[in-house]
């Protein structure tokens, strides 16, 4: 059995390219990492990853998993578009009391706890999300298919489209789409790789995209505006304006902040806590709520 009297939880927040489990008693916290938990686009594989990382907490309190059971659970999952899958996952974890909602959730949580602010996540998938007076909202999240837009996957194969463009006369060539061409051997090369590419493989060309921006590079800063522009198109149709705190985070999300306009660099501000932080206080929340 556990040896907390506390109240423990379970919490995930669960990502493209890693996700992250916790238990936390109120005493002490563990906190395991395991793979890539988008059960969008690779449901059994988030599954089996997330059992894995279960039985790594166990390990880690020296119980059985099953002890874990009845312990109150909040997922914040990639690729959980609607209550269906949400549901499927419940179903398919060894938990008996779980919430499961998409991560964009936890990290506006972590973000800015209860007060407004807003967030740009950009990692190997992107969403946007607000919190204020009047509730919170978000947007994007909709994976690499249909958005992810200013995502390091979506950024990744941009530049390897800007590479063809170069390569076809109708852009300029550079330093980066040289680089990305001689990378793949060929045109050939490139378009290869783009038909049988996972979003975490388009997204790690980025950080190509990202120094060849740093170094000055036309396309990769053309690249980086482009993304930019999009958040800040976003952000205030959704509401945001300059006096509320803005947290750019995701591997690619900081680096946007060079690429905004004065207006809204001035309102870019640290994180309170990180996404996992965001989801322990929504598993206490479940817990509270369940208990009553």
């Amino acid at each position: 059995m556990l040896r907390s009297k506390n109240n423990p939880i379970i919490a995930a927040d669960g990502g493209g390219t890693t996700c992250r489990i916790a238990y936390d008693d109120g005493g002490q916290r563990l906190v395991v990492e395991v793979g890539p938990a988008n059960v969008a686009s690779d449901y059994d594989g988030a599954i089996v990853r997330l059992k894995d990382g279960l039985k790594m907490l166990a390990t880690k309190l020296n119980v059985q998993p099953d002890t874990l059971r009845p312990v109150p659970a909040y997922f914040g999952l990639a690729g959980v578009t609607g209550e269906q899958i949400a549901q499927r996952v419940a179903a398919d974890l060894p938990l008996d009391r779980i919430l499961v909602e998409d991560d964009r959730h936890p990290a506006l949580a972590g973000a800015h706890q209860a007060t407004d602010g807003a967030i740009a996540h950009c990692g190997t998938g992107s969403f946007l999300a607000l919190q204020s007076q009047a509730g919170r909202r978000f947007a994007g999240g909709w994976g690499s298919v249909l958005g992810d837009e200013a995502s390091a996957q979506w950024i990744g194969r941009r530049a390897l489209s800007v590479t063809l463009d170069a390569w076809d006369g109708l852009v300029s060539i550079s330093n980066l789409t040289e680089a990305l061409l001689n990378e793949f051997g060929s045109t050939s090369g490139i378009v290869a790789f783009a038909a049988a590419a996972q979003p975490h493989e388009f997204g790690q060309i980025a950080r190509q995209v990202t120094a060849a921006a740093r170094s000055g590079d036309e396309r990769a800063v053309s690249l980086m505006r482009e993304g930019a522009a999009h958040l800040l198109r976003a952000l205030e149709a959704m509401g945001w304006t300059p006096t509320m705190p803005l947290c750019l985070t995701g591997g690619i999300g900081p680096h946007y902040e060079a690429y905004l306009p004065d207006r809204a660099r001035g309102a870019v501000t640290e994180p309170k806590g990180a996404p996992i932080d965001g989801a322990i206080a929504l598993a206490r929340a479940f817990q509270v709520e369940h208990s009553a």
